[in-house]
This record gives C-alpha cells, structure tokens and sequence, in this order.
C-alpha cells in the first residue's frame, strides 16, 4: 500500500478543503490518504472555531483514510517550524508523498525558490538587510527571493509550500511532493461559494448563513463555536498577572512593555492585536506570541521539545488501519493513541492545552484515560 499526505487545520472543513482532498484523490487513486491536522490553536496564532473531535469526524467523513496530530509545539509557530513538525511525521509514515494547495501550482519556482534559501549566505544577508529597513519577516522574504531567484513570491500557500520543500531537502527526507491549484482568494473575506477559511469564520461569527461554503455533512459539526475574543479575559488575566512575560515562545522582548500598557485599554483580543501592530511585525506573529502567553508554553519549553518522537493517532477507517498495519513495523517512534501524561512532556503539553481550549466549551471534558497502542493490537 502506498499513501499520500495533507497537511490542514480545517478552521473549518470548507469547499476549497473539500476540493483539494477530491483532486488529490483523483490524481492518486489508489493510494491511502493520510492527513496531519492541527488541534485546537492554529498556525496564525488563533483559536480553531470546532474542536479536534470534530474536525477528525469530518475529515474521515470526507474520505481520509487516516488522521494524525500536529503537535502544539509545531502548530502554532512560524512555516518552517510547522513544517518541519508535519513533514517528519509524514516521513515516519512512510508517505510517498505530500500534496499541499499552491497559489502558483509552480513546483519547478517553489523547489527553486526553496534552494535559494537553503544555506545561502546572500540570501539570509538581504533578509537582515529588509528586516533591518522596517519590513516584517515575510515581506523581507519575499523582497530577498525576488532579488536573489527573479521570482516574485508572496501568497502563503506557496510560502508554506516552499517551507515543505526546505524540511524535506533539508533533513535529506524521502518522501516527495506535489501541489494542487488553489481556487480561492486566502485573504478575501467575501462569501463566496468557494470563500476562504477567515470568510467562513467571520459568517459563523456574525451569524450568517454558510450553508453554500461548506460542504453540507459539515453542517452539524458546527456548534459550540470557539472564537479567540471568547479568550481575551484570562489572557488578560495572565499578562496582569506576570512579571515576565519575554519566558514565553514568540514574545519579542521590546513588546513586553507593550503588551501589558495595551492590554489593560483593550476590550477585546482583535482590539489589543491592532494596538500592537508595527511594521516589523505580522498580526499573525503578534497572535502567536499571545497565544503561547495564554497557553503559558514557554522559550525553555520549545527548545526542549524541537523534534517529533511519537505519532498520535486521533482516527482512521479500515484502509487506514491497514496501512497502518503495513507500516507498523518500520516506524521509529511510538503510535500513541492518547496521552500518557508520565511518558512525554510533549503529550503532557497537549492535556494541558485541550483543557485550555476547553475552558470556554459547553461540552464537559471528559478525563482521559491514556494508553500507548501497541503495534501488535494494531489488526487488520
């Protein structure tokens, strides 16, 4: 058996999702599809809007054969770190390939484009040069790409695609890749049958109907909503309350000062995001550093946990239990079904950030009752 990997967060599961996985079926049909997803805080530093349950019902509903965890230590930080964390975990897999949306749908730049960064000292010189000029880091990015490939490259899925490219070329990896056109606006926020994730989110918010954007199995999945506004209290209660908020992952220490001046004016997260912005900074890298306040994950922390030593496993279908079964044997790290809070400090950090997700759900979290699975229970 042979498989094909996504990467996703499915915030939440949209027709442009729906597209990608039917094109990748019908480009590899035989193979087993196996997806890394996010859990309940995302790359851009937000709050997944349906829990991880959920989003692993909808993606076996679908038609992914096997469903797999993206670690918060990875999920929520910069392309290159989220990306090395999902492509390792494709290649213990035993993946052939990942297949990720592509604005350009451009393998032959996006593979240039990533080799030109790889160790190359002018490069990195004209990224500084940017950065040192007042740009963020993606447009300081895409300015030393453009100088050093003659390539313009700016939208993130291809940004993205590039860091899959970089984490497999670097780490001498086997598996390869491929793209998939990507048929929607990412920043766009109009409600369009094929809307991005950020349309979706902003029509749940404001209650409108979204009945045409996502697939109608989706549809039922979609309550007891969680938004990051829904956060802003104990994040604000966590910031008050902390004399050192530069510990934490992301958080750039000339913004400490910042942040608790702001904070405190702020009446919502999205209003404290926009007080902070600065040229040199992305929202979506101010998220992140709030985020990993709220979650109290730590510098210490993501040094120590920087590489992935086990796979959990959160859901699959017959095919994929038998992929599994043909793959058993050759992976290198533990197949966790749930956590084991003594065994990983990693999967510690995981219990202790559902229940963070969990604080604002109706749902009652229910105490895990944690085992590794053993490769030998693992049956056709």
């Amino acid at each position: 058996m042979k498989a094909i990997g996504i990467i996703a967060e499915y915030n939440p599961f949209h027709n442009g999702h729906w597209y990608h996985l039917q094109k990748v079926k019908e480009k590899y049909p035989d193979y087993v599809v196996v997806l890394v997803l996010s859990g309940g805080f995302t790359q851009r530093g937000d709050v997944s809007c349906i829990s991880k349950d959920k989003k692993v019902k909808i993606a076996l509903e679908a038609g992914v054969d096997l469903v797999v965890e993206l670690p918060f230590v990875f999920a929520t930080q910069s392309a290159d770190y989220f990306s090395f964390g999902a492509i390792s975990i494709l290649e213990y897999l035993k993946v052939s390939k990942v297949v990720f949306g592509s604005e350009s749908n451009n393998l032959q730049d996006l593979e240039l484009i990533a080799t030109s960064q790889m160790a190359n000292e002018e490069f990195d010189k004209l990224v500084k040069i940017y950065s040192k000029l007042g740009n963020n880091y993606p447009t300081s990015l895409s300015l030393a790409l453009e100088e050093v490939t003659g390539k313009k490259i700016a939208t993130p899925n291809d940004l993205l695609g590039i860091s899959y490219i970089k984490a497999i070329k670097q780490n001498n990896y086997k598996i390869g890749y491929d793209s998939i056109k990507r048929i929607n606006n990412y920043h766009s926020l109009a409600l369009e049958e094929v809307a991005s994730a950020s349309a979706v989110r902003k029509a749940l918010r404001d209650n409108k109907e979204i009945t045409n954007q996502v697939p109608a199995f989706v549809l039922k999945y979609l309550d007891d909503l969680h938004f990051i506004n829904d956060y802003f209290i104990f994040l604000k209660y966590k910031v008050l309350g902390e004399d050192n908020l530069e510990k934490y992952q992301t958080v750039d220490s000339d913004l400490c000062k910042k942040i608790k001046q702001k904070i405190s004016d702020s009446n919502s997260y999205e209003e404290l995001v926009k007080s902070l912005k600065e040229k040199r900074l992305t929202e979506n890298k101010i998220r992140r550093m709030l985020l990993h306040i709220l979650c109290n994950f730590t510098k210490e922390e993501a040094k120590e946990m920087n590489k992935i030593n086990y796979i959990r496993i959160l859901g699959f279908n017959e095919q994929g239990q038998r992929y599994l079964n043909t793959v058993k044997k050759e992976i290198d790290v533990p197949l966790i079904s749930k956590i084991k809070r003594e065994k990983d400090k990693m999967l510690e950090l995981e219990l202790k950030i559902q229940k963070i997700y969990d604080i604002i759900s109706t749902r009652k979290l229910d105490e895990a009752k944690v085992f590794p699975i053993r490769k030998e229970n693992i049956n056709d």
